[in-house]
């Protein structure tokens, strides 16, 4: 019997990427839930990964006070029929639920890790890394990152980034998003330390994005990091319906790999 060989994946030269802190599926100040117009809003972007932060795995006095809570977590909702993998790396825990950091990839997420780097006190924070199948490359890395409000700990953090970094293989891409916190650009400087890794919105407009408050950016808060990897196209997503849907405004790069 003669079997027809299936033909090769076609190598992906591309990615879109679309990172955004979704503030727990509320409008800025906790005004109103609107995780359904966010889910609509995200898949308007065809993204191929989405990097999210604050996003909720489970939260019980939530959902039993608003009657469109999902019956499945944030990020699985978020996702729907349009992602075929996610991971989750919940940072937050306490009495009515969890929180934290998530991807949703179109492609295949061969392996993922949570790493912890909260530092000291009731503030939790994580590093969600994942190790992607996308057809053409070996391996590509995503890093999801959402960091401490305090510099001090910011710092140390950052620190923990730069091991993981050079832990990774060293032609392998990267894509680094998230929240970074950084409104001081202390931390920015300090990842231009490490070789061949920068920042898609200062590369191509000479400044990092302003994205928080959403209504009204002042602050360079989010940011999409590169290694082995080319920028292009960046853009803040900073019209409707996105200045309602959380406290900071999305990002969207394509990734040239």
């Amino acid at each position: 019997m003669n079997v027809t060989p299936r033909p090769a994946a076609q190598a992906v030269k591309a990615l879109k990427v679309l990172t955004i802190n979704t503030h727990k599926g509320f409008t800025a100040l906790n005004r109103r839930f609107i995780l359904p117009e966010l889910r609509e809003a995200v898949r308007s972007t065809a993204a191929d990964l989405v990097f999210l932060q604050e996003v909720l795995g489970s939260h019980e006095r939530h959902a039993a006070r608003h009657l469109d809570w999902p019956q499945v977590s944030q990020y699985e909702f978020l996702a729907d029929s349009m992602w075929t993998d996610f991971a989750y790396g919940r940072n937050a825990v306490y009495p009515e639920g969890d929180h934290g950091n998530a991807l949703l990839s179109r492609y295949p997420i061969a392996q993922y890790r949570n790493l912890d780097v909260s530092i000291t006190g009731p503030e939790r924070r994580g590093l969600l890394h994942c190790v992607l199948e996308v057809p053409g490359q070996s391996e590509v890395h995503a890093i999801c990152v959402h960091l401490s409000l305090l510099e001090s700990h910011r710092q140390r953090q950052l620190g923990l980034l730069r091991r993981l970094l050079d832990s990774l293989p060293s032609h392998a891409p990267v894509i680094i998003a998230g929240d970074f916190n950084d409104w001081k650009l202390r931390g920015n400087r300090l990842l231009h330390q490490h070789p061949d890794l920068h920042e898609a919105f200062e590369r191509h407009h000479g400044l990092l994005a302003r994205t928080y408050p959403a209504r009204l950016p002042l602050l360079r808060l989010d940011r999409v990091y590169l290694r082995n990897a080319r920028s292009h196209a960046p853009r803040i997503l900073g019209s409707k319906p996105w200045t309602h849907l959380s406290d900071h405004l999305p990002l969207a790069v394509e990734v040239h790999l």
